[in-house]
């Protein structure tokens, strides 16, 4: 089998000559890729499945945790090693240091939003928003909120969640089209979950890459800016309508976490501290300004950890996985094709190299994202690929987690399949066909990045 790790040890005659070391080299295999392929076959089988049947969020019926053992099972049969030794391969992906320092991460993340949310750290910063928006400006003023919010909470559903209610209602008192508002909000959500510093799509993308999230963000900047403000000039200019919002008592004390955990982050400090603070600061304000004692503090962080269980548990598995299929020659593989392609479109070394990799990275992780309907799983998947096709054609890390992340927000926002999008859709009664034909930011950073993929010049 061509998927058998090939030990070649060179040994000269000279007894004085020392030996040269052993290298492992991985033969390319795609039979190795074919576990993955098991995983999407279920994940997405299911969700077509219940889709037919008019079940409500029919692509997470089967949870994915559950529709990558198989996968992890099959992956195991198939390997050459010893059943031990492919259970250590396993346990050696899901223990490696990167997979463990983004559990860790998803874990506090998960606590700051939950004692955030429920000493009203949201609720705060939505009315702040709302005060700020002038009523003839109530479409770009929601996709300003709605980023604002994501980024500040590092989650696109727990930003839709909190805005979607009241942007319908709003909606609804202006006469707007509820599809537009609905593209509105979708869009700020995603704009914000690919900047936060604590998005799990921003820990993936940075730990898998190597590089600090600060600079994973200045770096996103480049591609946001542009295509946030003509997605804001596209948003007032088909405005329509206007309403007086009420008033809602603004406490700013309650916001402080939130621009906290920003300027800390933006500032370069270490994120398990940045995250740690924010969660210190939420809990005091709770405790300062409201009933809110110690126990509740301490329930709200367990139920913070609670909300990351999927994506913490599927982490490690795609990551024993992940580890199962390197060995094997998996990625190899995918590796080779995409040094292929590269190849084809490229013949110039250097920027044009450089160019037709980072393309490679969108494709793959676009791909990916398709397939599964998680930015997050996308970018794990995807990463160890990615790193090394930046190694070889000279990409900065950063740059390579700013790609990964771009590209898998971009697909994430445009398939109706995606749990942003039926959530946006079952709280306006729309198709989810309909909230993405308006996720007008999703489109037009697609078209901004590959503008400055190919055209902006390289060190």
């Amino acid at each position: 089998m061509t998927d058998l790790i090939r030990r070649e040890i060179t040994l000269t005659n000279s007894t004085n000559a020392p030996k040269a070391p052993a290298t492992d080299v991985i033969a390319p295999s795609f039979l190795a890729l074919t576990p993955l392929f098991l995983f999407l076959t279920l994940f997405i089988g299911a969700g077509v499945y219940f889709q037919s049947q008019g079940v409500d969020f029919a692509f997470y019926q089967l949870p994915s945790v559950v529709a990558i053992l198989p996968a992890i099972i099959f992956a195991i049969l198939i390997s050459k090693q010893k059943l031990n030794q492919s259970i250590e391969t396993f346990l050696a992906g899901i223990g490696h240091s990167n997979i463990i320092a983004m559990c860790m991460i998803y874990l506090l993340a998960g606590a700051f939003a939950a004692v955030a949310k429920a000493t009203g750290g949201v609720d705060a910063t939505v009315a702040l928003g709302l005060s700020l928006v002038p009523s003839s400006l109530l479409l770009p003023g929601f996709f300003v909120i709605a980023a604002f919010i994501a980024t500040a909470m590092g989650t696109s559903m727990g930003t839709i969640a909190a805005v979607a209610p009241i942007a319908l209602g709003v909606a609804n008192e202006a006469q707007i089209d509820l599809a537009i508002m609905a593209g509105a909000v979708i869009s700020g959500a995603l704009f914000g979950d690919n900047l936060s510093i604590i998005s799990d799509t921003t820990i993936a993308a940075t730990r898998t890459q190597g590089c600090e999230m600060k600079d994973k963000f200045k770096e996103n900047l480049i591609f946001a800016i542009p295509a946030s403000i003509i997605t804001l000039i596209v948003f007032t200019l088909v405005g329509q309508g206007q309403a007086d919002v009420a008033a809602q008592e603004i406490d700013f004390i309650k916001v402080i976490p939130y621009l906290t955990i920003l300027f800390l982050a933006v500032a370069g400090l270490n994120v398990f501290v940045v995250l740690t603070v924010g969660i210190l600061l939420a809990g005091v304000t709770g405790l300062l300004t409201m009933d809110y004692g110690v126990i509740q503090f301490g329930q709200d962080i367990y139920a913070g950890f609670g909300n990351m269980q999927e994506i913490f548990i599927l982490s490690m598995l795609v990551g024993g996985l992940a580890a199962l299929m390197q060995q094997q020659g998996g990625l190899a593989f995918v590796s080779k094709q995409i040094e292929k392609l590269i190849s084809r479109f490229s013949k110039a070394k250097g920027e044009a190299s450089c160019r037709a990799s980072e393309l490679g990275m969108a494709g793959i992780v676009a791909a990916t994202n398709t397939c599964v309907a998680n930015n997050t799983v996308s970018i794990v998947v995807t990463g160890d690929i990615a790193k090394d096709l930046a190694k070889k054609h000279g990409v900065t890390p950063k740059r390579a987690a700013s790609i990964l992340d771009i590209f898998s927000c971009i697909i994430q926002g445009l398939i109706p399949y995606g749990a942003q999008a039926l959530l946006v859709a079952s709280t306006f009664s729309l198709s989810p066909l309909e909230v993405v034909a308006h996720a007008w930011y999703c489109m037009i950073l697609a078209v901004v990045a590959v503008l400055i993929v190919v055209f902006r010049k390289r060190n």
